[in-house]
């Protein structure tokens, strides 16, 4: 039988409680977001898990750390998606100038030379990529389950890219921050589990 990928959604900082788009700007978690991810501790307790893979981005790691994992590996490539030009602007203020803008089909707008932002299907790319380092991992009998400890975008498209559907259709998967989901297997094919599970905090 297959491990389990769980994946976890960091706490909330100040930018996701307010909608903002929220890449490589490293905020911390709020207080609540740090409550947020201490009270995810009981929906790992008891999982045997083989590997811990953790975005860069501090929000992610400070989530890792306080959710009680140990021993984890950072993974660049579970950075969140790169939204160039509209870091820091949420979807209403978007809509201002755009308004029929979708961040799933449309992209975003080009940002600086440092950041210029990613297409759905870059992401995608991305993802795959690390989807495709934890498949041997996933499979090796009793190594237990893969946790990614990310963001709610990259997750989303992870979890479509999972399920062999478009880097787009992760507009069907809503995630809330400090939730825990997992996708499993049945009869030999990845699987939703359990989606967008919270602790309350």
């Amino acid at each position: 039988m297959m491990a389990e990928l769980v994946l976890i959604r960091h706490g909330e900082t100040e930018w996701s409680r307010t909608g903002k788009h929220t890449s490589w700007t490293d905020l911390p978690l709020t207080a609540r977001g740090e409550e947020q991810a201490r009270a995810l501790r009981p929906l790992l307790a008891g999982r045997k898990i083989g590997l811990t893979l953790v975005s860069p981005l501090g929000r992610a790691v400070q989530t890792a750390r306080l959710a009680g994992l140990t021993d984890v590996r950072t993974e660049p490539e579970l950075h969140e998606w790169e939204y160039g030009g509209y870091e820091g602007v949420t979807t209403a203020e978007i809509h201002e100038t755009r308004p029929g803008w979708d961040l799933w089909t449309d992209g975003v707008a080009p940002g600086d030379a440092d950041h210029p932002g990613e297409s759905p299907g870059q992401v995608g790319a991305r993802v795959d990529r690390v989807l495709a380092r934890i498949e041997p991992e996933l499979r090796h009998q009793d190594a237990g389950d893969v946790v990614l400890v990310a963001h709610g975008h990259v997750l989303r498209v992870l979890t479509a890219r999972r399920l062999g559907l478009p880097p787009s259709a992760g507009a069907l998967f809503r995630l809330e921050t400090a939730t825990v989901s997992r996708l499993g297997t049945e009869h030999g094919r990845p699987a939703l589990v359990a989606w967008n599970v919270g602790s309350e905090a």
